[in-house]
């Protein structure tokens, strides 16, 4: 019994000096690193003199020119245009609907994959040859965008189309926490059994994806990863276009995989602010040190908590160093609810944020951070050697 205790306490001494670690930082100076579609000497022969189409956003780019205006400029027959959340242009709110229609500037179709389908149907891919994907991820497993990747290496696997990733740094890739999905868990911000910050570029996931046989029925695509030059997991990188319009800034980046299970909850975090992802807070909340007031904006047209005000507290001008899922925030909101009956919302989605509904039981029976973090190592740790196995760039250990 007391070995038992000693190695419980030695589990949660680990548990804790990790948290308190700073991210390692390499120094390498920022113009010697080039993503995938920069690195347009890799990629262009081969879909020189084929019909492609893209599924991109507003981050796809090269140099300071989107990625669909230097392929056309370089002479690539582009037959259509794939849009997944958010938008082509990326101005759409979380959650929100998107249409099918045409670019504005080169006149070409956009096909919504976030809407009324998750994949491109047989029509969509009509003499399509090469599928490439551009699109910058922030490392969280519920960031929808890797989710229209599976579902894009599943129609190209159907099909028997070629695949182009052009791989982009995770601003979250030097570390990797949380539980892994459960199967009944699974839906659209929760595809695959990887942990919550899973630790891949996208290029290394899609490579996770068909090697270990996820697309539907096993099968494999053919899939060709454009990687990045001198990128390391142990780097910070600064995102140079926002990914998605309440991720305007490092800090709401980093944040993002502690706070974001509060959209299963009663909790805004801050959409219809100047500081989405940097605060949190309710008209439920029974410390009002702090307050704010959702407003409706571009990106936020209907925030929760709209033109209420919510007590809370505000992460904005606090930083962040410490890697790995910060559950305390989570934890204080729950404890400071003036009724925890109403915390959760009713539609499972706090659920389907983790992957699991065990965090949920734990936070209500009280447990503490250590105890709820302690609940998914050996899982972990059995994801961190497969993870390996796909790894395109140096390690953060």
């Amino acid at each position: 019994m007391k070995i038992q205790v000693s190695v419980v306490v030695l589990l949660l001494g680990l548990l804790s000096c990790e948290a308190q670690q700073t991210p390692p930082a390499e120094k390498k100076p920022i113009a010697s690193l080039r993503t995938g579609a920069e690195r347009m000497e890799a990629y262009i022969p081969a879909i020189k003199g084929k019909n492609i189409a893209l599924l991109v956003n507003q981050t796809s780019i090269v140099g300071n020119v989107h990625l669909v205006d230097t392929l056309l400029s370089s002479g690539i027959k582009i037959k259509r245009i794939f849009a997944p959340e958010h938008g082509f242009r990326g101005s759409a709110d979380a959650g929100e609907h998107i249409e099918d229609g045409k670019d504005a500037k080169t006149g070409l179709k956009v096909i919504s994959l976030y809407g009324d389908k998750k994949k491109p149907s047989n029509e969509d891919l009509k003499d399509v040859e090469v599928l490439v994907f551009d699109i910058q991820d922030v490392g969280a497993r519920f960031y929808t965008f890797i989710s229209s990747l599976h579902y894009l290496m599943e129609a190209c696997a159907e099909k028997n189309i070629d695949l182009m990733v052009l791989d982009r740094p995770n601003p979250n890739g030097w570390y990797v926490d949380g539980p892994l999905l459960e199967r009944k868990f699974q839906s659209f911000v929760g595809v695959d059994a990887i942990p919550v910050v899973h630790g891949l570029t996208v290029g290394e996931y899609a490579q996770m994806v068909n090697g270990e046989g996820w697309l539907k029925d096993g099968m494999r695509c053919k899939l060709t990863v454009i990687s990045c030059d001198n990128y390391s997991h142990k780097m910070r990188y600064s995102l140079p276009v926002k990914p998605s319009p309440n991720l305007p800034n490092d800090l709401a980046v980093y944040l993002y995989p502690s706070l974001c299970y509060f959209e299963g909850t009663d909790v805004s975090v801050g959409r219809g602010t100047n500081y989405p992802f940097q605060l949190f807070g309710s008209p439920n909340f029974a410390v009002r040190n702090f307050s704010f007031v959702p407003k409706s904006m571009e990106g936020a047209k209907n925030p929760p908590h709209m033109n209420k005000v919510c007590f809370g507290v505000d992460l904005h001008r606090s930083g962040y160093s410490a890697p790995g899922i910060q559950l305390n925030h989570l934890l204080y909101a729950f404890k400071n609810f003036s009724d925890t009956s109403k915390f959760f919302l009713h539609n499972n989605f706090f659920d389907k944020l983790w992957g699991t509904d065990k965090v949920r039981k734990m936070i209500v029976e009280g447990k503490s951070e250590e105890y709820i973090k302690l609940s998914w190592q050996s899982e972990l740790q059995l994801y961190k050697k497969l993870r390996k196995k796909y790894l395109l760039y140096p390690d953060f250990e």
